[in-house]
This record gives structure tokens, sequence and C-alpha cells, in this order.
């Protein structure tokens, strides 16, 4: 084993995510001895706008879980921007281009609210996202007088937002651009967390907080920032969620935000901060949509999702808090 994890190649990639590469195979091809209807096409790009949105949602909350923090508020904000925004297209009349630009607002308005919060008034994150969950809830069945809104669909008016997601070919074939997004936003992320000195200090207050406002850090700032990048992603996963699904109901979201820090924990991101994997985020994200699909193509419950999920995130969490008795 010791041989393989100081291959050349394998440190390059990094043994923790060529094993959930191996892990989603796997489950591909048991789905698929399985399931036979598994390998529909259409089953394919089920688990794909699935993945979409709880990507997004994913991607935000590592950069929470890297300061050592949690942030349970995601899928209810996401839910409450795509409310809003949905809201003032279809019933005010606003422009698309508006309504988009107003749920990653949304968003990241609540990213601003949770991080002053935590970063300058020493508030739990736990406490404070529980909070923000309630008042996503509340704002967006306000908002909309507990109304669900229906985004418009890609041949009608201010559908054009759907090609996010996916683009209907002449003869129907749908295509999931959706999946190129999620690549390149997930690319921008690592660059962010890897290269980038917004990323570095994220790293570091994980670590050692205190350390690092020693050396003369503003670690306020950055602790905050972590959460604003977290509730602009969020505003973000929003616009692809209605671009999958297209009609959003109040006060849901809840299960969401589970799924995202589970797809985080799988990834190798550490849940006491510090360590943080954007590719391996990534990798989780996809396991939990195969999951997801292949679960309800061998006509069980969703609820063995859960159960399922919850095995792999013991997993994941034991072999972390192993890696780190070794290490120390």
């Amino acid at each position: 084993m010791e041989k393989i994890k100081n291959n050349a190649l394998v440190k390059k990639v990094g043994f923790n995510r060529l094993v959930l590469c191996c892990v989603l195979l796997l489950m591909y091809v048991i789905f698929a001895i399985l399931s036979p209807t598994f390998l529909n096409y259409n089953r394919i790009l089920s688990a794909l706008n699935y993945a979409y949105f709880l990507g997004f949602l994913s991607l935000g909350v590592t950069f929470v879980i890297a300061t050592g923090g949690i942030d349970f508020s995601i899928g209810p904000v996401m839910f409450c921007a795509a409310l809003i925004s949905g809201h003032l297209l279809t019933k005010s009349g606003a422009p698309l281009i508006v309504s988009l630009l107003v749920s990653v607002l949304v968003g990241t308005a609540f990213g601003v609210f949770n991080g002053y919060l935590v970063a300058y008034w020493k508030m739990p994150s736990f406490i404070t996202s529980m909070a923000s969950m309630m008042l996503a809830k509340g704002i967006g069945s306000v908002f909309t007088a507990t109304q669900s809104v229906s985004w418009p669909q890609s041949t009608q008016e201010n559908g054009s937002f759907r090609m996010m997601v996916k683009v209907t070919t002449g003869n129907g074939t749908q295509i999931p651009t959706g999946l190129i997004v999620l690549i390149v936003a997930s690319i921008i992320c690592a660059v962010i967390l890897n290269k980038t000195k917004i990323g570095r200090y994220i790293l570091c207050l994980g670590s050692n907080k205190e350390a690092v406002r020693l050396s003369g850090v503003d670690v306020k700032k950055w602790e905050m920032l972590a959460y604003i990048l977290c509730g602009m992603l969020a505003g973000i996963a929003a616009i692809a969620y209605v671009g999958a699904y297209s009609t959003v109901q109040p006060g849901m979201g809840d299960t969401f935000n589970n799924e995202a820090i589970a797809g985080c924990v799988m990834g190798g991101t550490s849940m006491t901060g510090g360590i943080a994997s954007i590719g391996g985020t990534f990798i989780g994200v996809m396991i939990i949509s195969l999951l997801q699909e292949g679960i309800l193509a061998m006509g069980f419950q969703k609820d063995w999702q859960y159960v399922i999920t919850g095995l792999i995130v013991l997993v994941a969490v034991y072999a972390d808090v192993r890696s780190r008795k070794r290490s120390n």
C-alpha cells in the first residue's frame, strides 16, 4: 500500500481522490448489473441534474468547513433565492438577467449575515446557520405568500437560462452543459483554495486560528469571506436547481444541507478544518448523485440513500480521525 501511495502519479493526483474515483466507477458497474435500466441515457441525465445544484452547494460549504465552521442554511438559502428571484421573474415582470442576479445576491446576503455573526460577533457557526436556515425558510415563504414558483421552460419566454444546465438538440437529445459549468466552477474554486491568499488564509484558520491572528492577519475578514463565498455559490445553486427542476416550493431544502456536507466529507475535507479538497468534493457529489439515482433505478425508496450515505460519511470521518492521529 505504501508503495502505491508513494508512486509519483498517485501523489500528483492524490491517493484519496483515486480511491473515490474507483468507488464511483464500482458503483456505476454494480448498479448497471443489478438494474439494466440504469444504463439508460435519461438515468445518467437525471443523476447529473441532481449533481449540478448539489455540486455548487458542496463547493461553497467546503470553504466554510475548511475554516473549522459549518453552515446548515445552504439548502433553505438556495430555495429562498430561487423563490424570490423566480417570483420577480414570473409575477413582477423583472428581466431574466435581473432575476438571476437577484438569486446570487440573495445567497450572498445570507453569506454576509452568517459570516459577520460568526467572525465579528463570535457566535457559534452551528447556531448561526440554524437561525439562518429558519430565516431563509420564512423569508422565502413570506415573499411568495407560501405559493410555489414555477420557472419558465426552455421553449418559453425567458427560458434561455436553462442552457446553463442542458441544451436540447433538434432531435430531442439533451446535452448536459451543466456538467461543463460545474467542472469550470470546481476548477475556479480549486484555484482560489489552493493557489491564492484567500485559500491559504482560510485553510490556516482551520488549522490554528490563534496562531494566524498572532501573526498579524485579520482573521475576521478571511473567515467572513469563506461564508460569503458559500452564500454566493448557494445563490448560483438556486439557478442550477430551477434549470433542472423548474418548480420551487417554500419551506424546503433541509436535506440538501446534509448531502452537500456529506459530499465534502467524502471528498476528504476535514470537519475540524485546515484540510480541504475541491476535487474530492466534486467526486463526492457525483457519488451521492449516482447513489440516489441508482437506488431509484433498483426500485428502492430514497430513504436507503440516506442510510448508505450516512455509513459512507461515518467511514470517511473515521478515516480522517485515524489519519490525524497518525500525523500527530
